[in-house]
This record gives C-alpha cells, sequence and structure tokens, in this order.
C-alpha cells in the first residue's frame, strides 16, 4: 500500500529539491569562475610566448648580423691573398671578383660566389664561411652546377672549381669539403693555407 502523500512530505521534497538546486547552481558558479580563470592564465601564458618569441626573433637577428659581419671580416682576410695561394698551386689568375651574383630574372638568384677568380682556360668559385657547415658543402655543390650550366648557355667552355675558405673549419668539415672535390682554404693569422691533400683532385664542373 502506497505512503499517501501529505503536504509536508511535498513541502520537505520540494525544500530538498530546492537545496540541491542552490548547490549545482554554486557549483556552476565555482566551475565559471574556475574556467574564466584559466581563459585568463591562458591570455597571459599566450602573452609571455609572444613576447618570448618577438625577444628570440630579436636575438636571431642580433646574432645573424653578427655572423654575417664576422663572415665579411673572413672574406676581407682571405681575398688579398688568395690568388697568390693559388698561383702557387700552378694557377694564374687574371681576374679576382668579390660578392658575384648569378641571377636568371629579377628576385631569383642560383648563386652567389664570395670570391671568383679566373683566367682564360680556368674559374674557382669560393665560398667564404666564418664556420663552414655540412649544410655550406652541399649548397656550393648546388651552385658550381648552376654556374656550370649559365656558362654552358654561354658557350664558355672554361673549368668551373670549387673552393670553401673558414676562419674555424673542423677536420670532419675540411674532410667532407675534400671529398665533394673542392679546396680546402683555411684561416691562418693574415693569410689561407689551402690544403691540398696526396692524391687530392680537384673536380670540375
Amino acid at each position: 500500500m502506497e505512503e499517501a502523500l501529505t503536504f509536508e512530505k511535498v513541502w520537505a521534497a520540494l525544500m530538498e529539491n530546492r537545496e540541491q538546486m542552490k548547490d549545482t547552481d554554486a557549483r556552476m558558479k565555482e566551475t565559471d569562475r574556475l574556467l574564466k580563470e584559466t581563459r585568463e592564465q591562458m591570455k597571459e601564458t599566450d602573452e609571455r610566448i609572444r613576447k618570448t618569441e618577438e625577444q628570440m626573433k630579436k636575438t636571431d637577428e642580433k646574432f645573424g648580423h653578427l655572423g654575417n659581419r664576422f663572415g665579411e671580416l673572413v672574406e676581407h682576410l682571405v681575398a688579398p691573398s688568395i690568388n697568390e695561394k693559388f698561383n702557387e698551386l700552378g694557377y694564374t689568375f687574371t681576374l679576382v671578383h668579390r660578392n658575384s651574383e648569378l641571377k636568371i630574372s629579377p628576385g631569383r638568384t642560383l648563386a652567389e660566389i664570395d670570391i671568383m677568380l679566373e683566367n682564360g682556360d680556368v674559374i674557382i668559385a669560393v665560398s667564404v664561411k666564418a664556420k663552414p657547415l655540412p649544410g655550406d658543402v652541399d649548397k656550393h655543390i648546388a651552385q658550381m652546377a648552376a654556374l656550370r650550366q649559365n656558362a654552358d648557355r654561354k658557350q664558355d667552355k672554361r673549368i668551373y672549381r670549387g673552393a670553401i675558405a673558414g676562419a674555424i673549419m673542423s677536420k670532419e668539415i675540411r674532410d667532407s669539403i675534400i671529398r665533394a672535390g673542392f679546396y680546402a682554404i683555411e684561416q691562418t693569422g693574415d693569410t689561407v693555407h689551402i690544403y691540398v691533400p696526396d692524391g687530392f683532385v680537384p673536380k670540375d664542373w
């Protein structure tokens, strides 16, 4: 037999439900507060990340500029004596160019050569780096291929050879340069040394 509903029981149930709703409402308000705090923290974090990225960009630009200036300094040290050093290897270059660019269209450069030595038979393209890296070897190989293609278009039959010069050069990088068929040029004081190991044959392009 079902228990009869009374006013007191209904009222008690309503009060209980009201308390539950108040508790739920309080929890929802707390959840909203926590979500708001989380959003604020995320905004602060995003702002910190943005400022950090800006600072890193400025730092990269400063180091990049410093690296470029150091590279220019190395180039100035290499250029005056490089012709003489190659002459000691049997070359006789009549022209020495600095900062040569091979452009195929406005805004599109295929090769940027720091020092170019040439005569009627041979051209040596020298890439000058403060500290050569493995990627610099691959890049210079691509530049040599571009120079060769450009020469072929102009019916220039001269031999193209390459060299990579650096103020700081590890043995691993030097060996990589030699394996690629390039001359390895190392800065020594106010002059340079062209490393030519026994059996080395420069690659012709």
